[in-house]
């Protein structure tokens, strides 16, 4: 057990990882059951592993990195089954300055790419682009608004 202890330190030390990553690492190594959570418990109280820190790097990450929008975020930690408390832990990482600023950003980037589609057709697929990027609906409705009205 203790070189399987080993493997997870290092998986774990690589980079943040989520409970439910870890498990499924425990059971691709042979581990079972009250193994997989005797290692868990092991890792926490090492810190090796710490769902909150994990929720914060996450969402710092995703956001700076691919500019997901809070939305996105909050249901990709869900699928990962991390805790509520832990997300909400990790939506404080993102300063809602940055995100009014790249949400504008991205929004005028992709109207401005639209050039040659019709006004309506424009705003349509900017405000689509927004929602698969995670941003909320009441947000992007006044930044599209705001950019179709400007000349250009």
């Amino acid at each position: 057990m203790t070189s399987v202890i080993l493997k997870l330190r290092h998986y774990c030390a690589y980079q943040e990882r989520c409970h439910s990553e870890v498990k499924y690492k425990c059971i691709e190594l042979g581990l079972r059951g009250d193994e997989i959570d005797a290692a868990i418990a092991e890792l926490i109280s090492d810190n090796f592993l710490n769902e909150e820190r994990f929720a914060r790097a996450f969402a710092g990450g995703k956001f700076r990195t691919k500019q997901w929008g809070r939305k996105k975020i909050q249901q990709e930690l869900k699928q990962r089954q991390v805790s509520a408390y832990c997300i909400k832990k990790g939506m404080e990482e993102i300063d809602d300055e940055d995100y009014d600023k790249t949400l504008t950003n991205l929004a005028a980037r992709k109207y401005a790419s639209l050039k040659g589609e019709q006004y309506l057709k424009r705003k349509y697929k900017t405000m689509q682009y927004l929602l698969q990027k995670g941003y909320e609906p009441e947000l992007i409705q006044d930044i599209v608004e705001q950019i179709a009205k400007e000349p250009g």
